[in-house]
């Protein structure tokens, strides 16, 4: 049942959760090209609907959704003009494919293409589709397949969600080949290894996780995480693969969260989270601007979530969340930390989203939350309508899926004043497997990928 917390009222520390297999919950897919897209596609309009309290922003990638949650990796949809209510039973049904191999990645949206990323028998793929029905346009070597223990990945298949930006398309195979192919044929332009050429290491390696990251395209350059002693950061030109920097000066494993982007104090920067800090790296040098310890769980998964000048992150196995305030401009810049280990947002690997000054999301062992973002108490909680699961925002309302069971999707209003639930349904076809990949919201279209699997609803009023 739904509980109204005063804001006074803290909430008692639990214990920590210790399955280990959610791990993969590694990054999803998700990519869609321009059917020729030999320029960039035209920037979402940034009249676009805003969340109440919140500043509409210009996309950092053109496209519905061109990459990891979203145009501006936030996990909030551009969309506007969707269903307010589902009827009984869930939207329509607009398509299903399969063929998609396995793998744990969503897919990325741009005009009448679709992107996302799996594993065959042979190898792993990325793999482009026609956004009208799903037929596949082509399919692309990322690298080598399989899973397993002794340094290979548990979960077969990529957990990344491919990156569109322009005429090319990125992605990250779970043994860290880095890939970037033409988005118009498939045909290969480069190739990287994480591991290999940049001597990459993931936490808890010998990893039975693999590398989860989605990359960042920002500008002319990829940034992506190798992790290692030769630097976590690295930036590589977008065309060519050749290295611009890395940062020699912060050398954490890699985690398995994804760069996001912001302009602190007049300096565009790179956000990253790992097991022992979360740092800001200059977009142009990658020299570190500012570093703050925080120490992370057995796997720390989630993106962090920028603004206005504060950093939130937060991770599963107990160690829940904290909030830093970045102050500085040019290169000076200092941390200071509004609260840490903070218990009311424990997330695992579903994410979290900001909306109107709260964070929503679901809580280990707490339930799904509303939480204030400036003071990290909670607002209300929820733990019996739905399990454990994944998050999206769209024109004011969130779209959450269970990650088990029936991988039930609800719609819920994005309101502080408690959970409104105004539609569900439990997905058709399930694997059996957990349905980590997040909802996506693009072109009036709810997006579900699950293993070989892909799901298309029509979510757009009519």
């Amino acid at each position: 049942m739904s509980e109204t917390i005063p804001s006074r009222v803290k909430p008692a520390r639990r214990r920590a959760r210790t399955v280990v297999a959610a791990l993969a919950a590694v990054a999803a897919a998700a990519v869609i090209a321009s059917s020729l897209p030999l320029s960039r596609p035209a920037r979402a309009a940034d009249t676009a609907a805003k969340p109440s309290g919140q500043t509409a922003k210009k996309p950092e990638l053109p496209g519905a959704w061109p990459q990891w949650r979203g145009p501006n990796r936030d996990g909030k949809s551009m969309d506007t003009g969707l269903l307010k209510q589902w009827p009984e039973g869930g939207p329509k049904l607009a398509w299903k494919t399969t063929g998609l191999g396995k793998g744990f990645s969503e897919v990325a949206v741009v005009g009448n293409r679709l992107y996302t990323a799996g594993e065959e028998e042979d190898a792993a793929y990325l793999y482009a589709l026609d956004a009208n029905g799903g037929k596949q346009v082509w399919k692309t070597k990322i690298g080598q397949t399989g899973q397993g223990g002794n340094g290979r990945p548990s979960f077969a298949g990529p957990r990344s969600t491919p990156t569109v930006d322009g005429d090319r398309v990125y992605v990250v195979g779970q043994f860290g080949d880095l890939l970037c192919v033409d988005a118009a044929s498939g045909n290969e332009v480069w190739h990287k290894s994480l591991a290999k050429d940049f001597g990459g290491k993931v936490m808890s390696s010998p990893s039975d996780w693999g590398y989860s990251e989605s990359p960042l395209v920002d500008g002319d350059r990829v940034v992506v995480t190798p992790g290692g002693k030769d630097g976590t950061l690295l930036a590589l030109d977008r065309k060519t693969g050749q290295p611009v920097w890395r940062t020699k000066d912060w050398t954490d494993s890699a985690a398995y969260s994804s760069v996001i982007v912001a302009e602190i104090g007049g300096t565009r920067q790179y956000i990253q989270l790992t097991d022992q800090n979360v740092a800001g790296v200059a977009a142009d040098s990658g020299k570190v601007l500012w570093k703050a310890p925080r120490k992370g769980g057995v796997a720390v998964i989630p993106s962090p979530v920028y603004s206005d000048g504060y950093v939130y992150v937060t991770s599963g196995y107990g160690a829940g969340c904290d909030l830093f305030h970045i102050i500085g401009e040019g290169s000076s810049f200092k941390v200071a930390p509004v609260y840490t280990q903070n218990k009311t947002m424990k997330n695992h690997h579903g994410g979290v989203v900001l909306v109107g000054g709260k964070i929503y999301g679901f809580s280990d062992q707490v339930g799904w939350v509303c939480q204030d973002l400036k003071t990290g108490d909670p607002v209300w909680k929820e733990k019996e309508k739905l399990g454990k699961g994944s998050i999206t925002y769209a024109d004011g309302h969130l779209y959450l899926r269970r990650e088990d069971g029936p991988g039930t999707v609800a719609l819920i209003e994005a309101n502080a004043d408690g959970y409104k639930e105004t539609g569900r349904f439990d997905q058709p076809d399930r694997s059996k497997l957990n349905s980590w990949p997040h909802p996506v919201v693009a072109e009036g279209k709810l997006y579900l990928r699950d293993q070989d699997l892909l799901l298309c609803y029509d979510i757009k009023a009519k």
